[in-house]
Parts: C-alpha cells; sequence; structure tokens
C-alpha cells in the first residue's frame, strides 16, 4: 500500500467519473455556489441541500483538529479530505493551501497523494505561509502551477485544478498584478482562477473578463453590495464560502460557552435546534 492509499477509505470505491461530473459544473454557463464543510456532520447537512458541489476548508479543518489554519500535516489533511468524500456523494475540491510543500515537486506529489482521496480537484494558492514574505515568486508561483497541472494530467481519472493568487490578502492589492498572475496559471493548466480578497464588482468584473477559465469568487466578507445575481451577470462560475460557515459555527459556541463560564446561566438553550429535528439531518446514507 503506497502512502496516499493509505487516507482512501477501506468500505468504498472512489467514484473515477466524479472529476468529470465536476468539470461539467463549470462548463455549464449557470452559476453554482460550493460549501466548505470542515467535518463529516457539515458534509453530510450540506449533501442534503440541493448544492452540486462541496470544498473543504483549510481554516475549518484545523479548527476541528484543534488547531489554527496552516498548522495541520500533510498527513492529517489527506485524511480529512478522504472523511469528507466518504461523507457525501457530491464532488469534493481540496483546499491544499500552498500544496504542503514549496517545490514544484512536493506540490506534484501532494495532487497524486490526494487524488487518490476521492477528492473531484483541489487548490493551490501562492502565498508562502510566511507572512514576511508572503507570496511566491512569480516564476517559483508559476512553475508550481505547472507541476500541479503534470500530476494532474498523469491520473487516470479527471481532476480539476484551481490555482489561486493571494495577493489581495497579503497586502498586495494591485489588480493588474493579480490578473497577471492568473493569466500565468491559466496558461500553464490551470481549470479554474481564484483571487480571494477582491471585493470591488468592478474588479471581479475586469478579472473575468481577461480570463477563457472559470472564476471562483468566495463569499466570506460581510456586508458585500452584491449577491449571486450580480455575479452571474458579469461571468462568474463559481461562488464558495470559505472558512465563513466554520467561523459562524465556531464562534456561536464560543460565545455560548463563555456565559457558562463566565456568567452561569444558559440562554443558549434557546437557541439550540431541537434534539429530534438536528437527528433528522442524520438518519440518511451517503
Amino acid at each position: 500500500m503506497t502512502s496516499s492509499e493509505a487516507y482512501v477509505t477501506d468500505n468504498r470505491t472512489i467514484n473515477d467519473n466524479i472529476g468529470s461530473i465536476f468539470r461539467k459544473l463549470h462548463e455549464s454557463q449557470d452559476l453554482f455556489v460550493m460549501p466548505n464543510p470542515w467535518d463529516a456532520g457539515s458534509a453530510k447537512i450540506f449533501s442534503r441541500c440541493g448544492f452540486k458541489a462541496l470544498a473543504t476548508t483549510s481554516g475549518g479543518m484545523a479548527y476541528s483538529l484543534g488547531k489554527r489554519d496552516g498548522y495541520v500535516s500533510k498527513a492529517e489533511a489527506l485524511r480529512h479530505c478522504s472523511n469528507i468524500v466518504a461523507a457525501t456523494s457530491l464532488p469534493v475540491s481540496a483546499d491544499l493551501e500552498k500544496g504542503y510543500g514549496d517545490s514544484p515537486e512536493e506540490v506534484a506529489d501532494m495532487i497524486i497523494a490526494v487524488a487518490a482521496t476521492g477528492v473531484a480537484g483541489c487548490s493551490i494558492e501562492d502565498y508562502t505561509g510566511n507572512p514576511a514574505k508572503p507570496i511566491f515568486d512569480r516564476t517559483l508561483a508559476i512553475e508550481r502551477i505547472q507541476a500541479a497541472h503534470e500530476a494532474r494530467n498523469s491520473l487516470s481519472r479527471d481532476f480539476v485544478l484551481t490555482a489561486r493568487c493571494e495577493k489581495f490578502l497579503w497586502n498586495e492589492p494591485e489588480l493588474n498584478a493579480v490578473i497577471e498572475r492568473l493569466q500565468a496559471f491559466e496558461a500553464v493548466g490551470a481549470d479554474v482562477l481564484f483571487a480571494p480578497g477582491i471585493n470591488d464588482l468592478a474588479d471581479i468584473k475586469k478579472v473575468v473578463q481577461v480570463l477563457e477559465k472559470p472564476y471562483n469568487v468566495v463569499m466570506s466578507t460581510p456586508d458585500l453590495p452584491f449577491g449571486l445575481s450580480e455575479l452571474q451577470d458579469i461571468g462568474v462560475r463559481r461562488i464558495s464560502l470559505g472558512s465563513a460557515m466554520a467561523q459562524l459555527i465556531y464562534g456561536t459556541t464560543i460565545a455560548a460557552i463563555t456565559e457558562v463560564a463566565e456568567s452561569g446561566t444558559f440562554n443558549f438553550v434557546k437557541n439550540a435546534m431541537d434534539y429530534e429535528e438536528l437527528e433528522s439531518w442524520f438518519n440518511d446514507s451517503v
């Protein structure tokens, strides 16, 4: 058994068509929403709400393991992907951060490993993990996506590769520079492009207009002055939620347990879902 095969759940068979199903969602002109579960339970809940695909969230995954975002090991990430895939019949895209390695070779190895968990695709970003020098140099960033593309092409099934430019999140909010990098990622084989942190509709439209491949927008910022219809109109193909839902759940839990610890009151209970109602969300198989 290879190291990657160790993370394939024993009691299921990988759907060899799942990557093709995921790709067809992007080929449609219809915008689709891809929420981000953080554990098997949330994956089951989201799967029952009519969505067509799911994606993991590095932040939500880390919190579910009692860690900070960015402090999860490769082995833990692979095991998490396998658990999410096992909890749903929907295509799952894996948030792989920087690919659990700096070099193109390490990124390629991670693509091969994560594909063995049954995910339908993944995202690779150009954030180094080092806030002092947060963005990979242009040449290396492109080589990393090209290596991911070549690894994807070596697979025996379809696999959708998303490339992320993190400049807007790390104090490099130069739209033209982001566009140039996304176009470079597109040129070396990325199937979907993503630049989190661009929250101006006019800027998003500029990005979409110059790209040939589908573009993803993450809806995780409060009070955005646009919604699905506006994004559909300008050609955005995919919406994700990032860690926003996990932040909501953990934030609500922290507020509730802080009330108990500090005030000795239990007012949070009135907002809790009825036990039987919650049970009903878990009474069916994948």
